[in-house]
């Protein structure tokens, strides 16, 4: 399982091929989390003759122990690999950056009743801008990650690929990486499955062969993220209605609910279980539908602001057709773009969707090609 030292992609739309030569002796840094995808991508390079360099991010102080939060154990088992691969680890705190400029925001969207998606903005802030400059201080020609998605070259472009596993790929999280950073970056995952990096993993005999996936936001742990979020945004009863305004129920703050919602609602009586369907945020009031495909929380368009072209700039058609996501691991949906003005997009798909979401992720793909995404609005 070697990537070989010339990593030779197709251009689909030309039948080029596009040679990216990664010539032995560069250094490059990896970001080491603890899990096995960080553990190969490092192994996988030193394979391949880089000279490589483990990288442990710190993110996370605030009510940082071993119930909330697994750094100390995740730095552990970095140590571990590291050893095992050959390969040395440092460590660097980004906790004040990540406060600053991804958790303040977190907070802030939900303040808004919207459901904001902080890995978006960590892997623009923290990740791919703070890891890389610090790498580039270390003396890194390149960085690395454990993210299944791939880079192409094309032109003067740097495009950013899905990764060739449909069950791992996280281009979705992706869309908002910079031209400069991609250019930079390697992803040595791109081109396997899961099932091969766990048994590259155990051909090295590496600690972490059998980790468990980390899922959810470090900060929040094994906790109830209702608990979490009460740490932070205080309690603001109110009332719980159906769409025919019949009161059903208290809540205890808008924040802490998001559409399409099911658990934590404590609303009981006989029929379908009930769903979150939408927020009035000005009169305080949760509005709620039975059954899980309810009309009310299917839409086929959404508004959406905030774009981000990987390109550099927007597709010039308009309606441009391509396919979005709406969330991580949703299988692309067919769509019309309508560009509205340089800020907003209105999407119309296909076939309806359930429970799209404000403050989440739209994101446009061209086949296997990331265009780029938009942060959602409201859908309808």
């Amino acid at each position: 399982m070697h990537l070989g030292k010339e990593q030779i992609y197709k251009d689909n739309n030309e039948g080029e091929h596009l040679i990216l030569n990664m010539r032995e002796g560069k250094r490059v840094v990896v970001g080491i989390s603890g899990g096995v995808d960080s553990s190969i991508a490092a192994a996988l390079l030193k394979e391949q003759g880089f000279e490589v360099v483990g990288l442990f991010m710190k993110n996370w102080d605030e009510d940082d122990n071993e119930i909330y939060c697994s750094a100390a154990e995740d730095l552990d088992m970095a140590s571990r690999v590291c050893q095992e691969i050959a390969v040395p680890l440092r460590t660097v705190n980004f906790s004040h950056e990540y406060w600053e400029r991804v958790f303040e925001i977190f907070l802030n969207e939900y303040k808004m009743g919207r459901t904001p998606n902080p890995d978006v903005i960590c892997n623009r802030e923290i990740k791919f801008r703070e890891f890389l400059e610090f790498s580039v201080k270390l003396g890194a020609n390149f960085i690395a990650t454990g993210h299944y998605a791939r880079t192409r070259k094309k032109n003067s472009e740097m495009q950013l690929l899905t990764g060739k596993d449909s069950n791992k790929d996280q281009s979705y999280f992706l869309y908002q990486v910079r031209q400069s950073a991609l250019a930079q970056t390697l992803f040595p995952l791109g081109d396997l499955t899961k099932d091969q990096v766990r048994a590259h993993a155990t051909t090295l005999g590496l600690s972490n062969s059998d980790r468990k996936d980390s899922t959810g936001i470090c900060f929040i742990g094994e906790r109830r993220f209702k608990d979490f979020l009460a740490r932070y945004l205080p309690s603001n009863p109110g009332e719980i209605r159906t769409v025919d305004g019949d009161c059903i129920g208290k809540h205890d703050g808008l924040w802490y609910y998001t559409r399409g919602q099911r658990h934590g609602l404590n609303i009981g009586g006989p029929g379908d279980a009930w769903y979150v369907a939408s927020k009035d945020i000005l009169n305080n009031i949760l509005i709620v539908v039975q059954g899980h495909n309810d009309p009310n929380l299917m839409n086929k368009t959404l508004r959406a602001s905030k774009p981000y072209w990987i390109a550099g700039t927007r597709p010039k058609q308009s309606p441009f057709r391509c396919t979005a996501k709406i969330r991580y691991q949703q299988v692309s949906q067919t769509c019309e773009l309508y560009f509205a003005g340089p800020e907003s997009i209105h999407v119309h798909f296909d076939n309806e969707q359930r429970a799209i979401t404000p403050g989440q992720s739209v994101v446009f793909y061209d086949n296997e090609v990331v265009l780029g995404g938009a942060t959602i609005d409201y859908s309808g």
